[in-house]
Protein backbone atom coordinates (compact mmCIF):
# COMPACT_ATOMS: atom_id res chain seq x y z
CA UNK A 1 0.00 0.00 0.00
CA UNK A 2 1.26 3.43 -0.81
CA UNK A 3 -0.41 6.46 0.65
CA UNK A 4 0.68 9.62 -1.12
CA UNK A 5 -1.05 12.93 -0.88
CA UNK A 6 -2.20 14.18 -4.24
CA UNK A 7 -1.59 17.75 -3.16
CA UNK A 8 -5.21 18.55 -2.43
CA UNK A 9 -5.11 20.12 1.00
CA UNK A 10 -8.55 21.55 0.30
CA UNK A 11 -10.09 18.09 -0.04
CA UNK A 12 -8.33 16.96 3.14
CA UNK A 13 -9.71 19.96 5.03
CA UNK A 14 -13.23 19.53 3.63
CA UNK A 15 -13.34 15.82 4.44
CA UNK A 16 -12.10 16.57 7.97
CA UNK A 17 -14.74 19.25 8.54
CA UNK A 18 -17.49 17.01 7.17
CA UNK A 19 -16.24 14.17 9.37
CA UNK A 20 -16.37 16.36 12.47
CA UNK A 21 -19.88 17.63 11.63
CA UNK A 22 -21.18 14.10 11.09
CA UNK A 23 -19.56 12.90 14.31
CA UNK A 24 -20.79 15.78 16.47
CA UNK A 25 -24.35 15.68 15.12
CA UNK A 26 -24.71 11.94 15.52
CA UNK A 27 -23.12 12.04 18.99
CA UNK A 28 -25.65 14.63 20.21
CA UNK A 29 -28.56 12.88 18.51
CA UNK A 30 -27.68 9.64 20.30
CA UNK A 31 -26.97 11.21 23.71
CA UNK A 32 -29.83 13.69 23.81
CA UNK A 33 -32.64 12.12 21.79
CA UNK A 34 -31.59 8.49 22.19
CA UNK A 35 -30.41 8.88 25.80
CA UNK A 36 -27.46 6.57 25.16
CA UNK A 37 -24.23 6.77 27.15
CA UNK A 38 -21.45 9.02 25.92
CA UNK A 39 -19.24 5.95 25.43
CA UNK A 40 -21.71 4.24 23.08
CA UNK A 41 -22.65 7.50 21.34
CA UNK A 42 -19.03 8.47 20.75
CA UNK A 43 -18.17 5.03 19.36
CA UNK A 44 -21.23 4.89 17.09
CA UNK A 45 -20.69 8.44 15.84
CA UNK A 46 -17.03 7.66 15.16
CA UNK A 47 -17.95 4.51 13.23
CA UNK A 48 -20.30 6.38 10.91
CA UNK A 49 -18.07 9.44 10.48
CA UNK A 50 -14.97 7.28 10.11
CA UNK A 51 -16.51 5.23 7.31
CA UNK A 52 -17.51 8.41 5.51
CA UNK A 53 -14.07 9.90 6.00
CA UNK A 54 -12.17 6.88 4.72
CA UNK A 55 -14.42 6.61 1.67
CA UNK A 56 -14.11 10.32 0.88
CA UNK A 57 -10.33 10.30 1.36
CA UNK A 58 -9.92 7.29 -0.92
CA UNK A 59 -11.99 9.03 -3.59
CA UNK A 60 -10.61 12.56 -3.32
CA UNK A 61 -7.41 12.76 -1.27
CA UNK A 62 -5.13 9.75 -1.59
CA UNK A 63 -3.54 8.77 -4.88
CA UNK A 64 -3.87 5.08 -4.16
CA UNK A 65 -6.40 2.91 -2.43
CA UNK A 66 -6.11 2.09 1.25
CA UNK A 67 -5.72 -1.56 2.16
CA UNK A 68 -8.00 -3.49 4.49
CA UNK A 69 -5.16 -3.85 7.02
CA UNK A 70 -4.54 -0.11 7.15
CA UNK A 71 -8.27 0.57 7.48
CA UNK A 72 -8.63 -1.93 10.33
CA UNK A 73 -5.59 -0.53 12.14
CA UNK A 74 -6.79 3.04 11.78
CA UNK A 75 -10.43 2.46 12.68
CA UNK A 76 -9.62 -0.04 15.42
CA UNK A 77 -7.27 2.30 17.22
CA UNK A 78 -9.50 5.36 16.91
CA UNK A 79 -12.62 3.30 17.71
CA UNK A 80 -11.11 2.13 20.98
CA UNK A 81 -10.03 5.70 21.71
CA UNK A 82 -13.56 7.00 21.04
CA UNK A 83 -15.05 4.51 23.49
CA UNK A 84 -12.40 5.21 26.15
CA UNK A 85 -12.91 8.98 25.94
CA UNK A 86 -16.71 8.53 25.99
CA UNK A 87 -16.44 6.23 28.99
CA UNK A 88 -14.21 8.78 30.72
CA UNK A 89 -16.85 11.44 30.02
CA UNK A 90 -19.56 9.21 31.50
CA UNK A 91 -17.55 8.43 34.64
CA UNK A 92 -16.50 12.03 35.27
CA UNK A 93 -19.82 13.61 34.27
CA UNK A 94 -18.33 15.65 31.42
CA UNK A 95 -20.69 17.64 29.26
CA UNK A 96 -21.20 16.16 25.82
CA UNK A 97 -19.40 19.11 24.26
CA UNK A 98 -16.27 18.42 26.31
CA UNK A 99 -16.34 14.68 25.56
CA UNK A 100 -16.78 15.03 21.81
CA UNK A 101 -14.37 17.98 21.73
CA UNK A 102 -11.66 15.94 23.45
CA UNK A 103 -12.17 13.08 21.05
CA UNK A 104 -12.08 15.40 18.05
CA UNK A 105 -8.79 16.89 19.23
CA UNK A 106 -7.12 13.56 20.05
CA UNK A 107 -8.41 11.81 16.94
CA UNK A 108 -7.08 14.63 14.76
CA UNK A 109 -3.62 14.34 16.29
CA UNK A 110 -3.58 10.52 16.30
CA UNK A 111 -5.07 10.27 12.83
CA UNK A 112 -2.46 12.60 11.38
CA UNK A 113 0.37 10.79 13.17
CA UNK A 114 -0.88 7.37 12.10
CA UNK A 115 -1.34 8.48 8.50
CA UNK A 116 2.09 10.09 8.50
CA UNK A 117 3.70 6.97 9.99
CA UNK A 118 2.10 4.62 7.46
CA UNK A 119 2.87 7.01 4.60
CA UNK A 120 6.56 7.35 5.57
CA UNK A 121 6.87 3.61 6.12
CA UNK A 122 5.41 2.85 2.70
CA UNK A 123 7.65 5.38 0.94
CA UNK A 124 10.71 3.63 2.36
CA UNK A 125 9.74 0.34 0.66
Amino acid sequence: MQILWNGSYTSTLLVGVANALIHWQLFFLLTVAGEFSQAFSNLAAFAVAGCFSLYAHVLYTFETRATVGWYLLFTGFLGVMSFVIGNWGDREGFSGVLTVGLFTFFSLICGLLLTWFVSIRERQR
